[in-house]
């Protein structure tokens, strides 16, 4: 777990306000017996998530693709190659929706925007050098060549929220100290 007690408090605040604003549907679904504290949800999303990533393209059609989440300090961060078709759709249009699911266990709903974390040629983010090392360290040193190869993002999640029915299925993980 990497997040410090502000980024626990601001993500269990955005799960708060979320469901509340949420619709009825959705509040009979996910309710406080079925739903994962923020605490609980850094425990549970740890190591590579896939992230099922929906980007919009020029002529406003959806279009979805996977990419492995870290969820890092209570936000999403994923990569992508630099050429790739979500990167251009990205750098025009930031807005994503991100979903990660394990089967009828866990299923983490996000709406938001990204920010670039590396941009080509450009500044990168203030915590980038902390990043780029828990990537390397997770992905190997030389898997890319980090500078050319990958653009990284760090979703700003302004809804979310966690489906999760049965804590015992998550392995425990949820409720550990």
């Amino acid at each position: 777990m990497r997040e410090t007690p502000d980024d626990l408090h601001r993500l269990q605040a955005l799960l708060d306000a979320s469901l509340s604003r949420s619709t009825a549907h959705l509040r009979s679904i996910i309710s406080s017996k079925r739903t994962l504290t923020a605490e609980q949800l850094t425990r549970v999303l740890t190591g590579m998530c896939t992230l099922a990533l929906s980007t919009v393209t020029a002529k406003g059609e959806p279009r979805i693709s996977g990419v492995d989440g870290h969820f890092l300090h209570g936000k999403w961060h994923f990569g992508t190659a630099r050429g790739a078709a979500k990167a251009r759709h990205l750098a025009a249009r930031p807005a994503v929706s991100a979903a990660h699911m394990r089967g009828e266990d866990l299923g983490v709903f996000t709406h938001g925007t990204t920010e670039t974390l590396n941009p080509h040629r450009g500044e990168p983010a203030a915590d980038w050098p902390d990043l780029l090392a828990y990537f390397r360290d997770f992905y190997g040193d030389d898997a890319f060549d980090w500078d050319n190869d990958v653009v990284f993002y760090r979703l700003h999640q302004q809804w979310m929220a966690v489906f999760a029915p049965d804590l015992a299925k998550l392995g425990g993980k949820a409720d550990e100290a």
